[in-house]
């Protein structure tokens, strides 16, 4: 699934007096039953890929309400927020807008967004750890889980074969030995496996795969916890990787992965599970050798269980200003239910439950990522996680670390302080 989420939780624009607007406090699902009209603001990816769900949840609201017109907008990433930030200073906002699920805090925080009862949702007592997450805040439910995409492994099948590596490894000492052989064989100028530093998506893996953690919340507070033990000894894993088998830009992010990979530069890559058919496609592959030659693979973690991976993806929420909450909620459900995500399955994408989940790990075509997910994290929901985003402290701290400009103890230690100065500021 290629499809690039758009970190925006910072939110510049938002109107502070949202929070002050009035909503149905018993959760979207008990008001505006009885609304004549329904906007509905979805992203492209929908209208382009999948168009036949939204016209059966379309057709489920309007079989129970009849007469009532559905309106829908379609927006690319970077330009819907931007859109919905300036209506929600309106009283004309959609009833139902899809938000990127690292979008999902900020609003949250400011209070632009009605809670609902999950129970009114179909499978919501499945919900993928992750994506639930995402639509939570200090205790109450603000959206209901549309799809996800998760990270996975991917390796150039003949470079490991030539060094006797013909499966995917199982385990993470079989994949550091596997990697051993291929940086010996092509040598210091090539990344056995290309890992950018800054990628602190699979940074944190190793950390939560340690027992670690970004930030631990108590008491109502939250507070860094990139020093602990247990998030050091991830940290240290992840620098090991950083000093032995990458060997490109030790200041980049992961944004232009895939590019790298395509250029054959490297033999391996942990990302988006997109990014390797990404790389493969003529015109990213420079080599003429990645097409059908790149295989994805669950990523083993050090501590012996199958590395906890981000969940990116995609959340339905309801404003709080809108006027039709109930029947909002009514075409979420008919829209993320069994048959939509039986759809969207089709689609290459996952589901937003476990159940449905489980069902793609028996196809060879999805075992991979299906797997992959099952093991995940979500960023700290606390009210200024979006500040500690923007000022882009995890970057900075993992730059610092792989560039060695500092120890891994002594960045840690100043990303905890620059996370507490605003962790817990709205």
């Amino acid at each position: 699934m290629k499809r690039k989420l758009i970190a925006a939780i910072g939110i510049a624009g938002m109107m502070v007096s949202i929070a002050a607007c009035g909503g149905n406090d018993k959760g979207s699902s008990g008001g505006g039953t009885d609304a004549k009209e329904l906007t509905v603001w979805l992203t492209v990816d929908a209208q382009n890929n999948w168009p036949n769900l939204v016209k059966a949840a379309d057709a489920a609201v309007q079989k129970a309400h009849p007469g009532i017109k559905i309106k829908h907008e379609y927006y690319g990433w970077p330009d819907k927020n931007t859109k919905l930030d300036a209506v929600l200073a309106t009283d004309k906002v959609p009833d139902v807008v899809e938000m990127g699920n690292t979008e999902m805090l900020g609003y949250m925080v400011k209070g632009a967004f009605a809670p609902v009862d999950p129970s009114k949702f179909t499978n919501s007592s499945a919900w993928l750890d992750g994506l639930k997450a995402s639509v939570t805040y200090q205790g109450k439910t603000y959206g209901v889980p549309y799809y996800a995409g998760g990270r996975v492994a991917n390796w150039r099948k003949d470079l490991f074969a030539s060094v006797g590596a013909k499966t995917p490894p199982k385990t993470y000492s079989e994949l550091l030995s596997d990697l051993d052989k291929v940086q010996k064989k092509e040598g210091d100028k090539f990344s056995a496996w290309y890992q950018p530093t800054r990628d602190w998506y699979a940074a944190m893996s190793y950390v939560y795969d340690a027992g670690g953690a970004i930030a631990t919340e108590s008491g109502g507070q939250w507070k860094g916890s990139l020093s602990s033990p247990e998030s050091i000894k991830g940290l240290t894993e992840f620098k090991t990787v950083i000093d032995k088998y990458m060997h490109g830009d030790k200041t980049k992010d992961e944004s232009d992965r895939y590019i790298v990979y395509g250029q054959g530069k490297s033999g391996m890559i942990f990302g988006a599970a997109w990014e390797g058919a990404t790389a493969a496609d003529p015109k990213n592959d420079k080599t003429g050798k990645l097409k059908d030659n790149l295989e994805n693979f669950v990523m083993p973690g050090p501590s012996g269980k199958n590395m906890p991976v981000f969940l990116g993806g995609s959340d339905l929420a309801i404003p709080v200003k809108s006027k039709a909450q109930g029947v909002a909620a009514e075409w979420i459900n008919a829209f993320t239910g069994p048959a939509g995500q039986k759809g969207l399955m089709a689609k290459g994408n996952l589901p937003n439950n476990k159940t449905d989940l489980a069902t793609l790990k028996n196809d060879p075509a999805t075992a991979v990522p299906a797997t992959a997910a099952e093991s995940n994290w979500f960023v700290p929901m606390a009210p200024g996680w979006g500040q500690v985003e923007k000022a882009q402290v995890l970057q900075t701290m993992l730059q610092n670390i792989g560039t060695g400009k500092e120890t891994v103890e002594a960045a840690a230690k100043e990303a905890d302080a620059a996370i507490d100065k605003v962790i817990n500021t709205k």
